[in-house]
C-alpha cells in the first residue's frame, strides 16, 4: 500500500536529497555542518539562510536590504577616494548624521532578528547534545560582532554629533585667503589670581588649502605695540597700535576688550577673541579667519584621550613649583618633579607642564616647547587613534571653551588636517630667537614691516616645498635650506639625560661622575643657584615630535 501524501508536505525523496531545508533525515554530522553553514550565510549574506532553508519571502526582503547596503558602502568607499571632503561633510551634517544613526539602529535590530530566525531554522534539538553549546556560543559571538558593532557605530556617531553640536557654530563657510586658511589658536587660563581670561599661549596656524603645508607663527604673550588695520573696530581706540606701555602686552588685550570695549563687536559671542584675531592679523600681515580657544584642563584631557604624545625633549623641564613672593625677576621654589631629556611619552599632565613651564628659562624656550607639542599632536592624531579612542577624544573636545569655526565646513577642515599630516610643520616665532636674541626688546618695539616680510617668506617657502614634493612628504633638509635663515625647526635632542656638565660647574660629592640628575637639579633649586639652573636649562626649548 502506498503512503498517503499530504498537501504541502515534501515526499521522502525530496527530504533525503535536500538536507539543508529538511534536516530531519540527515545524519548528525550533516546537521552540524548545516547549522554552521546557516550561521555563516547570515553573517556574510543576511537573508540567504532564510532563502535556502526557511521563510523565502523574508529571505528575499532581507537580501534586497543587504544588496542595497553593499551598494551604499561601495559608494561611500568611492566617495572617500574621490571626494573625501563631501563624505566627511555628510557625516558631520546634523540631519544626515541623525538619519544615518537611525539606519544603523534599524540594521542592527534587523540583523539580530535574522540571527534569531536562523537559530529557529537550525532547530537545536536536532543537533547532538555536545554541539548545541558550540552553536549557541557562535551565534552569540556573531550577534555581538554584527548587531553590536552596528549599534556601537551608531552610538559613536551620536557622540560625535553631540560633540560637534556643542563645539562648533552654525554659520557660513569661509574661503581661504591667498590660498591659505589662517586660524588663531589660544590656550586660556582664567585662574583665581587673574582678572578675566588671559591667553597664555598665542599662535596662528596657517594651512595651505591645496597641499596642507602648515606653518605655525607663535606670538609671545608679552608682545607690545600690536598694530590694527583701519578696518578693525580697535583702530578707533588704538590707531597707533596697542601701545600703552607694559600694561598693554598682547595677552591683556583679551580681558580689556571683553570688559571695556565689547560694544565694538556687537555681533560677536566673544569680543575678546575677535580682538585677538585683529591683533594677530596686524602683527603677521595676514588675515586671521577663525579662532579656537582651548582651556588648559581640556588640553590635558585631550592628550590623555590620545594616549599621550611622544616627544624628543631637548632639555630638563621643571614641573609645579610655586613663585617666591617678592622676587624680581620672578624666582621659584624647588620643583616637585622634572621632565627628563630624551624620547618619551608624556601624559596630559606632563604635556601641559612641558608646554607651560617657564622656570629657569625664557618665554621663547616655552614657545618652542608649545610649538613642539602642537606638532606632535598633529603628527600623532591619526585616523587609527581617532577610531580607537573616539569616545575619549570627543569627551575631551567638549572642554574646548569655544570656537567660531562653522560646523558646515568641518568636512573640508578634516580633509585639510589629513593633508597636513604629510608635511613637516614650519615655525616662526615673532620674537627671539627668530628675531634678535633672548633679552632683546623686539617684543616691546617690534619691526612690523620686517615681521610681515619674514612671514611671507616662510609661507612661500613652506608652500614651495610642498609643491616640489608633489604634496607627498616634505624633505626636512630641503625645508631647512628653503626657510629664512632664522626660522626655527624642530631640533634633535642635544642634551641627553646623562650629559656631562661644564667643567666650571661644581658638583656635589654624590655626583662625582659629572652627570645631571634629578637630585642634582633639585639641590641647585634648594640652594637657589639660579645662575647654574638657567645655564643648564637654556636648551630646554630644543625638542621635536618623536
Amino acid at each position: 500500500m502506498s503512503r498517503a501524501i499530504h498537501p504541502g508536505r515534501p515526499d521522502e525523496r525530496t527530504m533525503l536529497t535536500d538536507p539543508v531545508r529538511y534536516p530531519e533525515s540527515a545524519p548528525s554530522g550533516i546537521r552540524t555542518k548545516r547549522a554552521f553553514l546557516l550561521l555563516l550565510l547570515t553573517l556574510v549574506l543576511p537573508g540567504a539562510a532564510q532563502v535556502v532553508a526557511g521563510d523565502r519571502r523574508l529571505g528575499r526582503r532581507a537580501l534586497r536590504v543587504t544588496f542595497t547596503v553593499w551598494l551604499l558602502v561601495i559608494a561611500a568607499v568611492v566617495l572617500a577616494l574621490t571626494n573625501r571632503t563631501l563624505l566627511v561633510s555628510l557625516l558631520t551634517n546634523e540631519v544626515f548624521s541623525l538619519l544615518l544613526i537611525a539606519v544603523l539602529v534599524v540594521l542592527a535590530v534587523g540583523w539580530a532578528l535574522l540571527f534569531l530566525n536562523t537559530l529557529r531554522i537550525i532547530r537545536p534539538p536536532l543537533l547532538d547534545r555536545g554541539m548545541r553549546p558550540a552553536v549557541a556560543a557562535s551565534l552569540a559571538v556573531l550577534m555581538i560582532l554584527t548587531s553590536g558593532g552596528l549599534g556601537y557605530a551608531a552610538y559613536l556617531l551620536n557622540v560625535g554629533r553631540s560633540t560637534f553640536g556643542n563645539i562648533f557654530q552654525a554659520g557660513p563657510a569661509f574661503d581661504p585667503v591667498d590660498g591659505r586658511y589662517n586660524f588663531l589658536l589660544m590656550g586660556g587660563d582664567a585662574g583665581e589670581d587673574r582678572l578675566g581670561r588671559r591667553p597664555d599661549s598665542i599662535s596662528v596656524v596657517s594651512v595651505d588649502a591645496a597641499t596642507g603645508a602648515t606653518v605655525t607663527f607663535s606670538i609671545p604673550r608679552d608682545f607690545q605695540n600690536a598694530p590694527f588695520s583701519e578696518g578693525s573696530p580697535l583702530w578707533q581706540v588704538w590707531p597707533d597700535g596697542y601701545n600703552c606701555g607694559n600694561e598693554c602686552i598682547i595677552n591683556s588685550l583679551y580681558p580689556v576688550v571683553s570688559q571695556e570695549y565689547a560694544d565694538l563687536y556687537p555681533e560677536s559671542q566673544d569680543p575678546g577673541a575677535e580682538a585677538m584675531m585683529d591683533a594677530a592679523s596686524g602683527i603677521l600681515g595676514i588675515e586671521v579667519q577663525a579662532y579656537i580657544l582651548v582651556d588648559m584642563a581640556g588640553f590635558e584631557q585631550l592628550i590623555d584621550a590620545m594616549g599621550g604624545i611622544r616627544i624628543d625633549a631637548g632639555g630638563w623641564v621643571p614641573i609645579t613649583s610655586t613663585e617666591i613672593p617678592g622676587t624680581s625677576p620672578k624666582r621659584y621654589n624647588p620643583p616637585s618633579a622634572w621632565i627628563e631629556p630624551g624620547v618619551q611619552t608624556l601624559s596630559g599632565y606632563e604635556a601641559l607642564w612641558y608646554a607651560r613651564s617657564r622656570e629657569y628659562a625664557t618665554d621663547y624656550s616655552r614657545i618652542q616647547r608649545q610649538q613642539c607639542v602642537q606638532a606632535a599632536m598633529i603628527a600623532q592624531l591619526d585616523p587609527a587613534t581617532v577610531l580607537t579612542r573616539f569616545q575619549e577624544i570627543a569627551a575631551a573636545g567638549t572642554q574646548i571653551v569655544e570656537t567660531d569655526l562653522p560646523r558646515d565646513q568641518l568636512g573640508s577642515f578634516v580633509d585639510l588636517a589629513l593633508k597636513a599630516k604629510n608635511h613637516d610643520v614650519g615655525r616662526l616665532t615673532i620674537g627671539a630667537p627668530d628675531f634678535g636674541e633672548p633679552g632683546d626688546l623686539f617684543s616691546t618695539y617690534p619691526n612690523i614691516p620686517l615681521v610681515h616680510e619674514r612671514v611671507q617668506e616662510t609661507l612661500n617657502a613652506a608652500s614651495g616645498e610642498a609643491a616640489a614634493a608633489g604634496s607627498l612628504e616634505v624633505d626636512r633638509a630641503g625645508l631647512v635650506e628653503a626657510l629664512p635663515s632664522q626660522t626655527v625647526l624642530p631640533a634633535q635632542n642635544v642634551l641627553p639625560s646623562q650629559t656631562v656638565l661644564p667643567s666650571r660647574t661644581v658638583l656635589p660629592a654624590q655626583n662625582v661622575q659629572g652627570e645631571i640628575t634629578v637630585d642634582y637639579l633639585h639641590q641647585l633649586a634648594v640652594n637657589q643657584d639660579w645662575t647654574t639652573l638657567e645655564s643648564l636649562l637654556a636648551d630646554n626649548g630644543e625638542c621635536s615630535p618623536a
